[in-house]
Parts: C-alpha cells; structure tokens; sequence
C-alpha cells in the first residue's frame, strides 16, 4: 500500500469539508421548510349551531369504521369483476 502524500490528504480533506457544507445547507433549508408548512385552517364553527357545531366534534367512531367497512368491501368487490 502506498502511503497518502500529504497534499493527498489536503485534497480530500476539503473535498469532505465542502461536503460537510452542501449537507449543513441541505438541513437548514429543512428546517426552514418545515417553519414555513401552513398550518391547516380551523374549523369555524360560529355560522353553526351548538348542536350542529358539537355533532361534528362528537364523531361516532363505530358508525365511521363500518362506513370504511363498506367502502372497502365495494372495492374488493370491483376488483373482482374486473
């Protein structure tokens, strides 16, 4: 093997120092994406009555799940024709 002359060295030294710098610039560009995500809009619920304004705060779980039970049974009965 033969021994890495010192401007070898130097060489991919700063080939690892501008590498070390894309990746820092890459994760601040992250980071200030990430602060820039809009977040989602509330629900206003002033235009609706309590009772309709508290029916969406109250889901029914149940009722939900066999809604999703039925929209994948459509599904796999679609497939299947095809």
């Amino acid at each position: 093997m033969e021994p890495i002359q010192p401007q070898q060295r130097r060489a991919a030294d700063q080939v690892f120092q501008q590498s070390l710098d894309q990746l820092e610039d890459i994760l601040q560009e992250s980071s200030t994406q990430e602060e820039e995500i809009p977040q989602l809009p509330q629900l206003d619920t002033s235009s609706l009555s309590e009772v309709e304004a508290q029916d969406l705060i109250n889901i029914d779980l149940a009722a939900l799940e066999d809604a999703v039970a039925d929209i994948e049974q459509y599904l796999e009965e679609i497939t299947k024709t095809k």
